[in-house]
């Protein structure tokens, strides 16, 4: 299943109230009331976003919490990975070298790809797309299934081998074009 953690929900939820009056100034407590969540993870999150660069945070009898940039600016991909580091659907698509089975996966490829479209998709929603009413987030009908990417293999490579090595890219060929997967409207 594909799910960001609870601290990012939370974290998505403050950076929104914030983003309704974005050049105000909150405290921790005031925020963690309008958001009815405790103010320990209250401020826990706002430090976090605060040192990866989505908050401003000052000191002081009227300091607080300001957004770092405009709420056009700030996206959805910007909080997951300020929060929860870089998008990546399997340890291939965060970082090479953390798998195993890298240097003879037959799919890394299209992992990554598909990895890139979501996180394309998630560049995509600013916080002031989540804060529009009605909602304007909707997958699109062009979203194509992955297997209309994979391609029958010919004629002349259907007899089964009988070695054992890995099964060539001639055997079962898959398109990279992983974009096609997936069409945000915004």
């Amino acid at each position: 299943m594909l799910r960001v953690s609870k601290l990012t929900d939370y974290g998505t939820v403050i950076l929104a109230r914030m983003a309704l009056s974005p050049a105000a100034t909150y405290s921790a407590a005031s925020l963690a009331q309008q958001v009815t969540l405790p103010a320990s993870t209250v401020s826990k999150l706002l430090k976090i976003m605060s040192r990866n660069g989505l908050l401003y945070s000052s000191r002081g009898k009227h300091g607080g919490y300001t957004l770092a940039k405009t709420p056009q600016e700030i996206s959805l991909a910007d909080v997951i990975n300020a929060l929860e580091g870089p998008v990546g659907l399997t340890e291939c698509s965060r970082h090479s070298g953390l798998c195993q089975l890298e240097s003879h996966c037959a799919i890394r490829q299209q992992w990554q790809g598909i990895n890139g479209v979501i996180h394309k998709a998630l560049q995509q929603v600013s916080l002031e797309t989540l804060l529009r009413q009605p909602a304007q987030i909707e997958p699109s009908a062009n979203i194509k299934e992955p297997s209309a990417n994979i391609k029958e293999p010919s004629a002349n490579n259907t007899k089964p081998s009988t070695d054992n090595r890995e099964p060539s890219a001639t055997n079962t060929e898959l398109s990279t074009e992983s974009e096609e997967y997936f069409d945000l409207k915004i």
